[in-house]
């Protein structure tokens, strides 16, 4: 048996443009200096709380709750399916992993938990996971929990299980397990970034992913 673990946003959901529109937004609706594009792109994966602390330094917790509310309305607001489709190639992908009765999948997130449940439900795609692990019930990447809590849920042993990722955050919290790091580069980090931080391999192109998991795994 063995463990595929994804992240969503950038590797799965092709977010980038609503995530960039919705935090300068929400940004400018508050008063707040909007950030750049490239900061934006640097905080995808962690929590929204320690994001919104990077791209807004040294205000309050009380400000960052203000930031947070403006950021989650203008959000809910934008999103849909429309302006969160899957990757091209990405159904197909889960479905080859699928046929293989040995394979099991789970998510790990920085997506808010109503929010996780909700896109992969507007996806239908939702019954393909084993588990959905989020920071409402771990601790954020790049810290091992979520990792580790799939793995617990699967009976699934470190061996055995892949992180797959478009963030650096993704890869240390993969080495951070003891798991292999697969990144990809179609997301919000380059593959310079994602070698850097530790992904044993990086890909490409989606149809890519199945034979990136099984040389990983294999290895």
């Amino acid at each position: 048996m063995r463990l595929v673990v994804f992240d969503l946003d950038g590797t799965l959901i092709n977010s980038e443009a609503l995530i960039i529109e919705t935090v300068r937004e929400s940004f400018a609706e508050v008063g707040q200096a909007i950030p750049t594009d490239d900061a934006i792109r640097s905080i995808s994966g962690i929590t929204a709380r320690d994001a919104m602390g990077i791209l807004a330094p040294g205000v309050d917790s009380d400000r960052i709750d203000v930031i947070l509310d403006a950021y989650r309305a203008t959000y809910l607001r934008k999103a849909g399916l429309a302006r969160e489709p899957m990757f091209d190639g990405a159904l197909e992908a889960l479905d080859r992993l699928q046929a293989d009765p040995d394979t099991i999948l789970a998510v790990a997130t920085g997506k808010g938990h109503a929010g996780a449940i909700s896109l992969l439900e507007r996806h239908e795609i939702i019954g393909r996971f084993n588990s959905i692990q989020t920071p409402a019930h771990n601790r954020g990447k790049p810290d091992p929990q979520m990792i580790e809590t799939a793995m617990e849920r699967a009976g699934i042993g470190r061996e055995a299980t892949v992180m797959i990722g478009d963030t650096s955050h993704d890869m240390k919290m993969a080495r951070n397990a003891g798991v292999k790091a697969l990144g990809v580069s179609w997301g919000y980090h380059a593959a310079a970034d994602l070698e850097a931080a530790g992904a044993h391999l990086v890909i490409h192109r989606m149809d890519q992913l199945v034979d990136a998991v099984d040389k990983l795994l294999e290895a």
